[in-house]
């Protein structure tokens, strides 16, 4: 199947153009810069030069397509819109896979799935009108799918990264806030890669929740952390007032008390998480 992707040169979007190579697909993604565009080549992909406020360019390569998957990441809500309604007219009848991500449904109270409330954080609280218009299409006869993966990890752990780890190796200890006893509801790199390629067979209208099913404890992930970059032990709880101060609007995200199950996808797409000890790739022994 012919794939025209966003976000190919980031984080999660390196990891889905390498497993829909993988499973016989190819790829033309987005590129904004020379340096992506020699990214998302090295990968296999073909670079498509343009941004996501280049909405000819979205269009033109959805109408190219078989299928689109949106990962790049938007400035606002309407940015994500526009670039959103210009590929699902470009594609048409065709697949296009949309990227939300789990904090919408705030804290879940124990272990919930995609038909939980929302309650997002100020952070995410912009994608409701976007998804509901995103997923409207599927009334229209077009095929949109919507993703919600968890928080990331493996590879290059970018927020996790960014967040704890960088900062704890500055300050001797990671932080976590308040008690930490709150759940991440973490996913790994490969394997939300996996769960993008397998939703290219979704039923119109469809959403899942990217997760690995294993919801660790936000201390106990930033103790995996301390080990990884030599500070065994040491970790210092925070105020979510000093989070903000500290890490900005992410932390409330970040302080979130999340389980959510992959029940959906495995039942309904065959997607069966394999990375099930994120603790032990966050401490670095996996």
């Amino acid at each position: 199947m012919k794939i025209f992707l966003t976000g190919g040169s980031g984080y999660i979007g390196k990891a889905t153009i390498s497993a829909l190579i993988r499973h016989g697909h190819t790829v033309e993604a987005l590129a904004r810069t020379d340096r992506a565009a020699e990214t998302v080549a090295s990968l296999g992909a073909t670079p498509v030069r343009g941004g996501l406020g280049d909405l000819g360019v979205l269009n033109a390569a959805a109408a190219r397509a078989e299928a689109v998957v949106h990962l790049a990441q938007a400035e606002t809500g309407d940015e994500d819109l526009a670039a959103a309604t210009a590929m699902q007219d470009g594609i048409g009848t065709g697949t296009y896979v949309h990227t939300g991500g789990t904090w919408v449904y705030g804290d879940t109270d124990g272990v919930v799935d995609e038909t939980a409330p929302w309650n997002p954080p100020s952070l995410v609280a912009w994608r409701k009108p976007v998804e509901d218009a995103v997923l409207g299409r599927a009334q229209q006869g077009g095929r949109p799918v919507l993703v919600q993966p968890g928080l990331l990890y493996g590879g290059e752990n970018r927020l996790i990264d960014a967040f704890y780890a960088v900062p704890g190796k500055e300050a001797g200890a990671v932080p976590y806030i308040g008690d930490g006893a709150n759940r991440w509801a973490l996913v790994h790199i490969d394997d939300i890669a996996e769960l993008y390629a397998a939703a290219l067979r979704a039923r119109p209208g469809s959403v899942y929740v990217g997760v690995g099913g294993v919801n660790p404890t936000a201390k106990e992930c930033s103790l995996a952390v301390a080990r990884s970059v030599g500070l065994d032990g040491k970790v210092a709880s925070i105020t979510l007032e000093q989070a903000r101060e500290r890490m900005g609007p992410v932390a409330d995200a970040f302080a979130l008390d999340q389980q959510l199950t992959p029940a959906r996808a495995e039942a309904e797409l065959g997607w069966t998480p394999t990375h099930t000890d994120p603790l032990a790739v966050l401490a670095g022994e996996e």
